[in-house]
């Protein structure tokens, strides 16, 4: 079995008296869709934080890729390949498809936006924009105005933003959220495409989405998890069923 890309030791994160996150472990490896589910009020946003860097831990640890980055802030964690897209849609409506994406890389590329040359215009920044969006199935849509998409297209959009920073790890928050059945479809179809070729931690409502994607399933309860393994064995395991999935799952 391969070194984990991801390892998470006893995090905690306190709100008050409340423990959003209580003594975490987590293990991720290189090339699995990882999903995390629980009820709300679990602790699965907070968790997310801290391992994007938005959250500041309180204790505990965070390795990716073999380095230590507990301490770093999230820009840094975006540099060394650790990319997160959110729950609510994040993207610039007033730009087309294909700007959304060109900033992206511009801004991985560590440089400052030059609206003075619009990033579609540059080439280096073009080419590769376009592919991310062949990629997520917006090639055809690339000069639309983002505020113009489906809903379903914006949270494509998102993630092909996300993909254009080249990242070694996807911390996808609910990318089906808000959407009917059909989007949803699309969506788990697109994600799909991307097993075995992306890490990704997955945390979703959806259990539909969650059993066709996830290659482990962690269980977040109260702010612990309660359970880690391959999705059959989560959905027999009757603590997680008494606790999360309910006895009809």
């Amino acid at each position: 079995m391969p070194d984990p890309i991801l390892e998470v030791r006893g995090l905690s994160k306190a709100f008050g008296a409340l423990r959003a996150t209580d003594g975490v472990d987590l293990d991720v490896l290189p090339g699995e869709t990882h999903a995390i589910i629980g009820p709300n009020g679990a602790g699965k946003t907070t968790l997310i934080g801290q391992l994007s860097g938005l959250l500041r831990p309180d204790a505990g640890s965070i390795r990716f890729a073999g380095e230590d980055i507990t301490h770093l802030p999230a820009p840094a964690r975006s540099m060394k390949g650790l990319a997160r897209s959110f729950q609510i849609t994040s993207i610039y409506r007033e730009f087309s498809a294909l700007d959304n994406v060109a900033l992206a890389v511009q801004a991985h590329a560590g440089h400052s936006f030059r609206f003075w040359r619009p990033a579609h215009a540059d080439p280096e920044l073009r080419v590769p924009a376009q592919k991310v969006l062949e990629e997520v199935g917006l090639g055809e849509r690339a000069e639309v105005l983002a505020a113009n998409l489906a809903h379903g297209e914006q949270r494509q959009l998102e993630i092909a933003m996300v993909l254009a920073t080249g990242p070694r790890l996807l911390l996808l928050d609910e990318p089906v959220a808000g959407m009917g059945a059909e989007e949803s479809q699309r969506m788990v179809d697109f994600l799909a495409t991307l097993k075995g070729q992306r890490t990704i931690i997955l945390v979703e409502h959806d259990m539909d989405a969650v059993f066709t994607l996830a290659d482990r399933i962690s269980v977040l309860v109260y702010g612990r998890i309660i359970a880690s393994g391959a999705p059959e064995a989560i959905r027999a395991n009757p603590e997680v069923r008494a606790a999360y999935l309910g006895e009809e799952a």
